[in-house]
């Protein structure tokens, strides 16, 4: 099997910090920004971001999560019927700066599904992109994300595989695994 450790445990809660300081950074006073998580995986780490904010800066920051399932260009392709997620959008989004975030930002096309999901939800200010991992060099579409945890050179055999403690397993690890292995 092969399966390569790209970030343990502390690594990725020294790379949340930095984001959410880069985030402070852009986002003055958080008056007016709002935080969506991509459904499935990208509502994990958007939590996770969301405590450490709202813990810095003292108050909390308004978080929802976004299902894109109906508004990917690939979701009649598929020879059994899509189950979706859980859109919850507990405030209003028009005028306001939108931080989509994701685990893996990978060919684009999840990215473009969610501005499409959201736009019915109404018209942000400004939409920002935060993915925990860019695949680099795999983009179909124009798509780049605003704050990158970590930039990954990945082949088209390989994926990454973010595991989070919120998903069951026993400690945060981030795996580039090659896609021919049947045990992954």
């Amino acid at each position: 099997m092969e399966k390569r450790l790209i970030i343990d445990h502390t690594l990725l809660q020294i790379t949340i910090d930095r984001l959410c300081s880069q985030l402070i950074e852009n986002h003055d006073d958080f008056k007016d920004t709002v935080l969506l998580g991509l459904q499935p995986k990208g509502i994990y780490l958007s939590e996770r971001i969301c405590k450490k904010l709202s813990e810095t800066l003292g108050f909390p920051i308004p978080l929802g999560c976004l299902d894109s399932t109906f508004f990917r260009d690939d979701f009649r392709k598929s020879g059994k019927p899509l189950v979706a997620n859980t859109t919850h959008i507990p405030f209003h989004i028009e005028n306001k700066k939108v931080i989509l975030i994701d685990d893996v930002l990978y060919t684009g096309r999840s990215v473009r599904a969610a501005l499409d999901a959201m736009i019915a939800f109404g018209r942000p200010a400004k939409v920002e992109l935060l993915a925990l991992i860019n695949r680099k060099y795999s983009r179909d579409l124009p798509i780049q994300a605003n704050y990158v945890g970590l930039g990954v050179n990945c082949l088209d055999t390989e994926r990454v595989l973010v595991e989070l403690r919120e998903q069951g397993v026993a400690e945060d690890n981030i795996w580039l695994i090659d896609k021919k292995n049947k045990e992954a």
